[in-house]
């Protein structure tokens, strides 16, 4: 039977930890088919590995087979978490320098009726061929007439098959696997185009970074809500304690601004630096690589600390200042910074704040 330890967590290593611009932008001057086509074995699977992030979403569990010898598995998808118990389907990913061919399909179909019939897993609701150059014009017929390749799979048995399947032993199809084969659904076989692997790929983090092309259009950014939030707390009362070091009278909360009009038009200002900040991580999250946005603030963080660290008359000097510096960082070397604007640099600076990385009232609460 297949163990849990056969199966790996989709975990997407990206291609670079923190890309520029340059790579998001222009990527190779080639087709995105044409360049699957041409990738090595490493950037293949890496590819495959991006791509099955993307199926995450329609299933409970995605997992890449990692035990000996694939038994006809390569990318298995879980409707639920009892995984093989329950509905599954599987992708069977190959890279070869042409088209699949009937002799290609046959020998995974082999493997899956023989495991099937031993029992090492249920037969999957869906089982999809996909390949670097695509399927072949014979092979996508037979896989669109179920009998067809039922009788392509039974004549090619012998030559393609029996001795293929596994080394550890001689796969005849007779006895109890013949009927196993018979009985068999053989509807449960397709492909997948390049094209629709690509299609899907573009809803990665990844996409961007690996075919190049600019990243997609960044959403509105939402108004805060009246009511600050529980993630909010600390920055905000960073900021009450630079509001209150200026005005030499403690702010123990929000509504003790409504006495100062003009401490409260700057507090509601920062928030939306803030919320346009946490708009642009959201952001980061499915368009670029993890550690991106990670990078974004450290560049931030760098080019404002030693403002923040100066000497300032009052804990609100000190944060005007390190938000105007910030407004002047370059970020030309992240991959964001396309979708970077000024309010994002300087409401990092509140996200800093909320960390403690950057302090306003240097002896407040």
């Amino acid at each position: 039977m297949i163990e849990s330890a056969d199966l790996k967590e989709i975990n997407p290593k990206g291609i670079v930890h923190v890309a520029s611009t340059d790579h998001v932008q222009a990527g190779l001057p080639i087709p995105k088919v044409s360049r699957v086509q041409i990738f090595s074995p490493d950037d293949w699977e890496e590819f495959v590995e991006e791509w099955a992030s993307s199926l995450e979403a329609n299933y409970a569990m995605v997992r890449r087979f990692a035990g000996a010898g694939d038994m006809g598995i390569d990318v298995a998808c879980f409707t639920t978490e009892d995984g093989f118990a329950a509905s599954w389907d599987n992708y069977q990913c190959k890279r070869y320098d042409h088209p699949l061919r009937p002799a290609d399909i046959h020998v995974e179909i082999g493997k899956i009726i023989y495991y099937t019939w031993l029992g090492e897993y249920t037969a999957p609701r869906r089982h999809y061929f996909a390949a670097s150059r695509d399927v072949g014009t014979t092979a996508a017929k037979l896989l669109l007439d179920p009998a067809k390749l039922k009788e392509s799979v039974r004549q090619a048995w012998e030559k393609q098959c029996r001795h293929a399947i596994t080394s550890t032993a001689d796969v005849a199809l007779a006895g109890g696997l013949l009927v196993h084969f018979d009985t068999f659904d053989f509807s449960v076989f397709g492909s997948r185009s390049v094209l629709e692997l690509i299609a899907q790929h573009e809803t990665t983090r990844h996409h961007a970074i690996r075919f190049g092309g600019g990243l997609p259009p960044r959403p509105v950014v939402d108004a805060p809500p009246d009511e600050p939030s529980a993630h909010e707390s600390r920055y905000i009362r960073q900021l009450l304690d630079a509001y209150g070091d200026h005005l030499a009278a403690p702010l123990p909360d929000v509504a003790s601004l409504g006495s100062h009009a003009p401490m409260h038009r700057d507090f509601v200002r920062q928030r939306e630096r803030f919320y346009s900040a946490e708009a642009l991580r959201n952001f980061s999250r499915d368009t670029v690589p993890e550690g991106t946005f990670d990078a974004l603030q450290e560049e931030v963080f760098q080019g404002v600390v030693d403002i923040c660290e100066a000497s300032h008359a009052s804990g609100f000097d000190r944060m005007k200042a390190t938000i105007v510096q910030a407004a002047q960082v370059s970020s030309t070397s992240n991959s964001l910074a396309p979708a970077t604007r000024i309010q994002d640099r300087q409401g990092i600076c509140h996200q800093l704040a909320n960390d403690d990385r950057l302090t306003w009232a240097q002896s407040g609460g």
